[in-house]
């Protein structure tokens, strides 16, 4: 099972970075390139432990919906989330953020496993890896220039 990690140095406070990480409408306008809109469970706001949401995007030219879970959340330091339904075989995203002097640190472990058993695993390899490498670090310098902008997204 592939296992993607990405840190991100973030000039914010560590409770502006993990509200804006766990805040659906966040979350659309920062995955734009795959036009991913929450569809079901919680559509806006701020996502909470045991909160399901369901998306919908187009990755590889083809419309697709992923329900994923909030399986733990300890605020401001870290939350889970887990694929309940979707095209992967399974998923898990840890994300962790650490407090430091000037900044936070957000951290995205993202580990996956492709269906298809030895299809899939030849998928990895070829290019899904390092497509979702590619949309986790995208996602994640998105979240940091909101973070550092004096933008009010919170109500």
């Amino acid at each position: 099972m592939p296992l993607i990690e990405h840190q991100e140095f973030i000039q914010a406070s560590i409770e502006r970075c993990f509200d804006l990480a766990r805040d659906v409408d966040i979350h659309t306008r920062t995955t734009e390139s795959t036009k991913e809109k929450a569809v079901g469970g919680v559509t806006t706001g701020l996502l909470s432990a045991g909160d399901s949401v369901t998306w919908e995007a187009v990755h590889f030219g083809i419309k697709q919906r992923l329900t994923a879970k909030i399986t733990i959340m300890n605020r401001p330091y870290i939350f889970e989330d887990i694929m309940v339904q979707g095209a992967f075989h399974s998923f898990t995203h840890i994300h962790e953020f650490v407090e430091k002097d000037t900044g936070t640190l957000m951290i995205d472990r993202f580990q996956y496993k492709s269906p298809y058993g030895p299809i899939g695993v030849i998928a990895d390899k070829l290019f899904l890896e390092s497509y979702m490498r590619k949309f986790i670090v995208n996602r994640a310098q998105a979240l940091r220039r909101i973070a550092e902008s004096e933008e009010q997204v919170f109500h």
